[in-house]
Formats: C-alpha cells, structure tokens, sequence
C-alpha cells in the first residue's frame, strides 16, 4: 500500500506596501489597543494579515490593490506605528477552500432592555418581535440586516430597507450603539443556549447574516467597511507564527529587497524544520 504523503503546497507570503492595503471591515479599539502595546514590547509580527488581490475594474490603476479579508487590526496598528511595509499571506478569494462565514456577537456589559432601547431609537432601522425560526429565514433572504436574541427568550428583527450600501451602514449604526458600553465576544452560532454556560453574565446575541465575497469586494473598492468582528474567513493552509522582526519592515531596504530576504527566511525555516503542516483541526489556548 502507498503511504506517501504529497507535500503541502508552502502558503504565499509576501512584503506589501500598506498604503495599498483596502479594509472590509473595521478595526476593533477592543483588540487593537492592546495589540499596539504588545508590538511596541515584543517588536514581532506574529500572525500575517490575509490579503486578496482586487481584480482591476477597468480604471487604468497603475498599482495592485488587495483586499484584508483578515488583520484589520495589524494593519491599522502597523499604520498608526508609522510602518510603511507589512508581510502578508496572499491567498486567491476564489480558492474553493476558501470560506467566507459570519461571526455573531454576544454582549455582556449591558442589560438586554438597554440594547433593545439604544436600537430602537436609531433612524435607520426599526424593531419587530417575532420567533426564531422566522428571524433566522428572514436573515436567510436578507430581507434584515441582523436579529436579537435576549437570555429572557425574545427575539426581535432589524429591519432596514435599500442596497448593499444603505444596509452597511445601517448595520455599523446598529453596531456603533453598543459597541462602546458592552463587551462582545464573537461567537460562531446563533444558538444562544450553547452559549451561555460558556460566559457568565452574557445578556443578548446579535446574529449578522452571511456576506458573499462579491460583496466584501465591492465594499472594499469605495473604502466602505462592514462592522468590525462581523465576517470571518476561514483559510486553507493558512500561516502562523511567523515572528517577524518588526526592524525588518521598518528597514530603508526597497520591497524588492525585503521580499528576497522574506524568501530566503522561509527556505531557512524549512530547511532547520521549524515550518511545520498541521493538517488536523486544532485548538490553541493562547490567543
């Protein structure tokens, strides 16, 4: 029987210019704050932010642009640090293996009325109780932006009519409402009940439908951002723990010059095995 294994195609990293670097979604304050104080102590990119490359639109753009589709913080740090490169994984958005997913919110902080309140005085969207199962096939069909589920079993619609746009942006004023005086934890099911033992004190989940790439695409293009913790990519053969000395992107060598060191270090990380595939699911405990 063969037992030969292929070797795992080595993910595609790259230095880039920041300035060509387009969000889909916002930075977290949450995340990023803390995150600028470990760069500043460590002075290591640990994890690269995931970047896809936006097909021309027929404007004549004289300089590749890619989409984040994960690391809006690294790179919003990396910017407010004064850094003008950043090592990235480029993947292909069409990459079957590629899956774009929805992370939801659960609120702690802030009691399930003062959400509620805080939504219903917003202008651009209206409230409507109703059951689960018809929240979960209207946000199927998009015909909502979002819905709320209370540890009191309510659950209410968010309703906002127009286009992809106009429902953008009413889906950051909904998120702008309690992002400041709640905690949010980004959670991967809209099953409120797996949830709570999970977190103590935890008042609502806000449940997002689920974006396509075209969409993050177009968003990105006209620097328009969805709410930040809202999709979640999930990557194949994605890279980890690189440690990347900050020195090196700051460094006055030209792009050129940093992506041969970038490839010379990969093959040094290969040939002393520290590069190493982990084809099973895992867990990691100290993120």
């Amino acid at each position: 029987m063969n037992t030969h294994q292929r070797q795992p195609e080595m993910p595609t990293l790259q230095v880039l210019p920041l300035v060509h670097m387009l969000l889909h979604e916002q930075h977290d304050a949450q995340r990023s704050e803390p995150l600028l104080q470990r760069l500043q102590l460590e002075g290591v990119l640990k994890n690269p932010p995931i970047v896809a490359p936006i097909p021309a639109n027929g404007g004549g753009e004289a300089q590749q642009r890619y989409v984040v589709l994960d690391g809006a913080n690294r790179v919003t740090v990396l910017r407010a640090l004064g850094i003008a490169h950043i090592a990235a994984q480029v993947v292909d958005y069409e990459d079957p293996e590629l899956v774009l997913d929805t992370w939801h919110h659960l609120i702690k902080g802030m009691e399930g009325q003062r959400l509620l309140d805080l939504l219903r005085a917003l202008d651009c969207a209206s409230l409507r109780q109703t059951d689960l199962m018809q929240a979960r096939a209207l946000l199927a069909r998009r015909d909502i932006v979002a819905f709320v589920q209370t540890t009191q079993r309510e659950v209410w619609v968010i309703e906002c009519r127009g286009d992809l746009h106009a429902c953008n942006n009413c889906l950051n004023e909904v998120v702008n409402a309690y992002k400041s005086e709640a905690r949010i934890f980004r959670a991967n099911t809209d099953h409120l009940d797996e949830l709570l033992p999970l977190y103590d004190g935890a008042t609502a989940l806000i449940v997002f439908p689920r974006f396509a790439p075209v969409e993050v695409m177009e968003l990105a293009r006209v620097g328009a951002c969805l709410p930040a913790g809202v999709t979640r990519h999930l990557i194949p053969r994605r890279a980890l723990r690189i440690n990347l000395p900050l020195e090196v992107l700051r460094s006055p060598q030209s792009l050129a010059e940093k992506n041969l060191w970038l490839v010379d270090w990969m093959k040094q990380k290969v040939a002393a095995k520290t590069a190493r595939f982990y084809q099973e699911s895992t867990f990691l405990f100290d993120e």
